[in-house]
């Protein structure tokens, strides 16, 4: 093992004893006290601040962050995750405009590019936090009427079942590492270029119709990705089952909640 990485682990114990929000010693007194350099020392304090274990407020110092939320690619809804947790889900619309598909969305939506489609951009909240930015696009057609209150007042999946007689069934996503630009940042309350989760994704209704084309931006330093991994039968070996869910961050430690959605 490596100076560096014992450095990190142990700083990473000492922090696991304090509270969230709480300042963690300065660099100077962990220097002193882990007996090592302070070049080592703020190389382990840097990943563990990539990772999302620390927070640092320039002026202010070191402080201990909240702990990532485990996304498990699922359909169950933002709102309903978010309750689930005993956390209170909230929504802010940024923006709701109607445009033409054009030839992009024209292709997700399977809909000519003169076709009109509510785009709506809306600011994902738990506890007054901000989570995610998330930009839906969806026929007109589909959803008349629909505004800015509605898309605030609960969840996008419950108001399209319980209005307009819409079931979501599936869909297909993407997901991509990123960093936040200017306006996403200023939205999310983080530093420029921090890193973040890029979702996209096409969602259908029972009836097999198209739906939505969904945008999302996740605060990286809020969320790991989980998954259920169940090995290939063959002839030598059947499929395994039960496995642990594995957060994607590599740390091998067993994940048992999680969600994506909207």
């Amino acid at each position: 093992m490596t100076k560096q990485r014992e450095t990190r682990d142990r700083v990473r114990d000492l922090i696991d004893n304090l509270g969230v929000g709480e300042a963690s010693p300065s660099e100077r007194q962990l220097s002193a006290d882990l007996g090592v350099s302070r070049l080592t020392l703020r190389a382990a304090l840097d990943e563990l601040a990539r990772e999302g274990h620390l927070v640092r407020r320039r002026g202010s110092g070191t402080f201990v962050s909240e702990p990532k939320i485990a996304q498990e690619l699922t359909m169950t809804s933002f709102t309903e995750d978010m309750r689930r947790r005993g956390m209170e889900p909230g929504s802010k619309t940024l923006s709701l405009e109607i445009v033409p598909a054009g030839a992009r969305l024209g292709r997700f939506l399977h809909v000519s590019p003169s076709e009109s489609i509510v785009v709506a951009k809306r600011l994902r909240l738990a506890d007054r936090e901000s989570m995610a930015i998330e930009t839906l696009h969806v026929r007109e057609a589909l959803v008349p009427g629909l505004s800015v209150r509605d898309l605030e007042g609960k969840s996008f999946y419950e108001l399209l079942r319980e209005r307009y007689g819409i079931v979501i069934a599936g869909g297909e996503q993407t997901i991509e590492p990123t960093v936040t630009d200017e306006e996403e940042s200023q939205a999310l309350g983080v530093p420029l270029h921090s890193p973040a989760f890029l979702f996209e994704r096409v969602t259908q209704s029972e009836q097999n119709e198209i739906v939505e084309f969904v945008h999302s931006i996740y605060r990286g330093d809020r969320y790991r990705l989980v998954t259920d991994l169940t090995a290939v039968p063959s002839p030598r070996r059947p499929a395994l089952t039960g496995l642990p869910r594995i957060a994607a961050d590599g740390s091998g430690q067993d994940r048992s909640t999680g969600q994506e959605g909207r």
